[in-house]
């Protein structure tokens, strides 16, 4: 009997088994509607998706990292997330680390196989001298990628603390986790393609994952993203406008405390709140754990 046969992800849709003969309006309207199962599946997790947060918070909060482990799909959304936790958040690049089987390439090319080894998990964490200060994070819709498996098992063995994000019930990487998250959104639209709603569940609770840790390290004002790093011309607006939002002051006064705040979103709006200079804005924040108000 073939490994796969039992495991939700490579069950087959009825309502999808004439895909190949439906119009494309009606095919469109199906997988529209299938993707509503992520959402319904993701509530079934809610209390394990806050445990899972409070632990991921708590390691930025200590100083760790959050290093995401994927392949495949799963791999791209863990660097799709990781990427852009810099630009949004201002932290560092090896704050928030997505590794891929078959390394950086796999995320543009296929690299068949390279999921298959489970020293390649562990070396990728060895390779970035994972601590026992990190969590990581190991996501495979199957739940059973041995990449992740040995990626887990050797966090494991230097007490880093591990989490498993699947997207079927009773998934093996929940064996090799601390906490689990296991969303169980239903067979693809077409069969075993993983990248479908199996992706969109993964993206989701990576969304989650980054953006409310975040939150609970004093990243995020209200739901402003005062630590915006502003890199472009674009961001420099968003992080002028930022200012305005958080204070009510006006375009004119937001750009002239953002100048005089060394182009930090979070330092001008202390700043303007506090109605205090640059030092004082600081030190505010320093008693403050870096939040602007707590």
């Amino acid at each position: 009997m073939s490994i796969l046969k039992n495991i939700n992800t490579e069950l087959r849709n009825d309502k999808s088994i004439n895909l190949d003969k439906m119009n494309i309006s009606d095919a469109i309207s199906l997988m529209i509607n299938e993707e509503y199962s992520v959402i319904e599946a993701l509530k079934d997790q809610h209390s394990n998706l806050v445990d899972v947060i409070t632990h991921t918070a708590k390691v930025l909060e200590n100083g760790g990292r959050i290093i995401y482990v994927g392949a495949g799909t799963s791999g791209r959304l863990g660097i799709l997330d990781a990427v852009e936790c810099p630009p949004t958040f201002s932290v560092d690049y090896n704050t928030i680390v997505g590794l891929i089987a078959g390394g950086e390439r796999a995320f543009i090319e296929a690299q068949e196989g390279a999921e298959d080894n489970p020293i390649f998990g562990e070396s990728d964490l060895i390779n970035i001298d994972l601590s026992s200060k990190d969590i990581v994070v190991g996501i495979a819709a199957s739940g059973r990628t041995p990449y992740v498996i040995g990626a887990l098992k050797y966090a494991n063995s230097i007490n880093a603390n591990t989490v498993a994000i699947s997207c079927t019930k009773d998934a093996k990487i929940s064996e090799f986790a601390n906490h689990n998250v296991e969303v169980v959104p239903g067979p693809e639209v077409l069969t075993g393609s993983t990248r479908l709603k199996s992706g969109t569940t993964q993206k989701l609770i990576l969304n989650m994952i980054s953006t409310l840790s975040m939150v609970q390290i004093g990243k995020v004002y209200e739901n402003l993203m005062v630590d915006v790093k502003p890199t472009n011309e674009k961001l420099v607006e968003r992080a002028k406008n930022i200012v305005c939002q958080a204070t009510g002051v006006s375009y004119e006064v937001a750009q002239e405390y953002y100048e005089k705040a060394n182009k930090s979103v979070k330092i001008a709006i202390v700043m303007i709140l506090n109605d205090c200079d640059y030092k004082q804005a600081l030190a505010i924040l320093k008693n403050n754990k870096n939040f602007i108000k707590r």
